[in-house]
This record gives C-alpha cells, structure tokens and sequence, in this order.
C-alpha cells in the first residue's frame, strides 16, 4: 500500500487546515496510508480528513512521548530526535505532499527529493525545483499517487 507523506507546519490558520484536511481525506479516498509529524497544525488536520474517511495514519514524532501525537494518529512512532526526525519522515513515504509550511517543511522537501521521493506542494511559499505544483487538495493526491506509479 502507498505511504503519502503530509508535511506542514505545527500551526496555521483555518484555510490551510482545510486545504490539509481535504488532503488527507483524498489520502484515504485512495487507499493510501498517511504519514505525518502527528503534531499539530497541517499534520493534525490532515491525519483528522484522513480518519473521517476510515484512512490510516501513522505520526512521526520529534519527542519521545507517544502522548504528544494529536489524536487522529493511529500508530505513534517516538524518535526523540527533534528536527532530525524529517529524514525518517521523507524516507518512510513513497511521495509527500506539502502544504503550506514553514522550514521543517522546506528541510522535508529538500530532504525527499534529494531521496529520489515525488515531493508536491500545495499553496507553498517556495519554488523548489523537482517539486510538482498542485492546484487542489484533490489534484495533489492524484499528482502524487501518479508520480509514484510511473517512477
């Protein structure tokens, strides 16, 4: 089964977390397994839209307490590894979706595509070359799955 990464940052405001949200919910609409930082923010509504739809989550977690992950993650996985815990994220899915975001997200996709990882962004600050643009929740899913399958 696929692993979709979602990547943003641990806070944002209501129109990104629906952007988030619709992501994860298009996630499990797929079959897909999502995996995320299992904080809050981008990576909490997405996991949220994920379990709406019956998906599965997994968090990543920077601490080493599994009770920090939000509650939409089903498997918690603590690295107690702060920041470095993005490798461990970029290398566990098969393509991953930033949504918005901050530098950890921008450390996430440099991280991916130096991985060889699909990396789509979703209403990103940043331009970054390899990263395939996404003009919808939906469309980057289906960008992601697609870019997957035919590497």
């Amino acid at each position: 089964m696929i692993q979709i990464g979602v990547i943003g940052a641990g806070s944002c405001d209501n129109r990104v977390a629906g952007l988030a949200e619709a992501v994860g919910a298009e996630i499990a609409k797929n079959n897909a397994i999502l995996i995320c930082g299992g904080l809050g923010g981008v990576m909490e509504a997405a996991a949220k839209g994920c379990k709406a739809e019956g998906g599965q989550t997994i968090g990543i977690l920077p601490g080493n307490r599994k009770e920090d992950a939000n509650q939409y993650i089903d498997l918690v996985i603590v690295t107690a590894m702060g920041h470095a815990r993005n490798a461990i994220i970029a290398q566990s899915c098969d393509a991953l979706i930033a949504v918005d975001g901050e530098y950890g997200t921008l450390s996430e996709i440099a991280l991916s595509l130096k991985m060889g990882k699909p990396v789509v962004t979703l209403e990103s600050k940043w331009d970054v070359e390899g990263a395939r643009v996404a003009a919808s929740p939906q469309d980057a899913v289906k960008i992601a799955m697609r870019l997957f399958l035919t590497r």
